[in-house]
């Protein structure tokens, strides 16, 4: 493993000398694969114009992030911004230098990427979705047309696929092996979701039974190890230890915050699909209009901008996730049901204005 480790540090380096001019762009291309967008950005989109595709997002994006963190738990990756600082494998002190920048700080442990396993998942459901479209509106005759298309689609996915993964190696948040990790991890839980239709009409109780298993047994996991006198969270000490500054540092980036972000926004959707106002607002006439749509979109888009401005207490870790928990639940209920509703109430109101 060392090998692969010092190997990776010299590709670090490398980038770090050569493309430094880049780094707006690669540091750009890291937060297009942040899984923190799938939420606020990808899943408000997609959802008003296709419901379908928009709850397929989120099953992805929180079954592949609870894996990515199973994983995360097994193997014990380093990170390079430590890395170089706590082996042995170089003499005398000679560690070779990294820049940090404000991004590179992650605190968890580094394998597989998860933004390289989630941004694969998330472009994975876009891209598939768009083909589908494509190929269901194309007259059969246009072979051409339909290969072109194919090929355009999949060269910008693999495109933004290898961007998100050299911005992570640029900033020395991953080594190379591990972002090789998380795009076969990514691949591989898409592909098995392009085979599991039975979500898309999950009840509650289905939400209810998914968001109790996958939080009992990422915390029986943990706690069984720890039994075991190992520890899971060994990489935060570790973490603040090497971070060039302090600032840098997020408690929103320990394993757990992102256990419960994701749990919370999986239930809110539950919530949300089985609400009143869903039914009122998505599935009668309106839902069928693309102005309807569309205004939901935007408004959707709107208003979950607002929503890094809330801040929770972070002096306390076990009150910060309840809290992370509360914040995250009402995002699929604000994009699925109270959006449309209000956006249905004020369409209802013009109307009988207009008569």
């Amino acid at each position: 493993m060392d090998f692969f480790h010092s190997s990776g540090v010299l590709i670090i380096q490398h980038l770090q000398k050569d493309y430094r001019a880049y780094y707006d762009f690669l540091n750009f291309m890291s937060n297009v694969g942040d899984p923190r967008n799938v939420f606020s950005i990808y899943f408000p989109l997609w959802f008003q114009l296709n419901q379908t595709v928009g709850t397929k997002m989120i099953w992805v994006a929180v079954i592949g992030d609870w894996f990515n963190l199973i994983f995360k738990w097994i193997l014990f990756g380093h990170r390079p911004y430590w890395w170089i600082q706590e082996t042995q494998v170089y003499p005398n002190h000679s560690s070779p230098c990294l820049e940090q920048f404000p991004t590179t700080c992650e605190t968890g442990p580094g394998s597989p990427s998860g933004h390289a396993m989630g941004s694969l998942c998330v472009w994975y459901v876009m891209v598939t979705a768009a083909l589908s479209y494509t190929v269901s509106s194309l007259d059969k005759s246009f072979v051409t047309l339909h290969r072109l298309t194919w090929s355009f689609l999949w060269s910008v996915f693999w495109l933004i696929q290898v961007s998100v993964c050299i911005s992570r190696v640029f900033i020395a948040t991953h080594f190379p092996h591990q972002v090789i990790l998380g795009v076969i991890g990514g691949m591989l839980v898409a592909e098995a979701f392009e085979h599991t239709p039975g979500i898309l009409m999950a009840s509650l109780n289905m939400y209810l039974k998914t968001n109790i298993f996958l939080f009992l047994f990422a915390l029986g996991f943990y706690l069984l190890l720890r039994l075991l006198d190992i520890d899971l969270l060994w990489s935060v000490p570790i973490a603040k230890k090497w971070c060039a500054n302090p600032d840098w540092i997020h408690i929103d980036s320990t394993p757990f915050a992102g256990l419960v972000r994701n749990l919370g926004v999986l239930l809110g959707l539950g919530f949300a699909i089985n609400s009143k106002m869903f039914l009122k607002s998505c599935q009668g006439e309106n839902g069928c209009k693309l102005s309807f749509r569309l205004l939901c979109a935007k408004a959707s888009l709107a208003a979950l901008q607002l929503h890094p401005f809330i801040k929770i207490p972070t002096h306390r870790e076990p009150l910060f996730y309840l809290l992370s928990f509360c914040k995250s639940a009402p995002i699929p209920l604000t994009v699925v049901a109270l959006i449309p509703y209000c956006v249905r109430m004020l369409l209802r109101t013009s109307e009988k204005k207009t008569k």
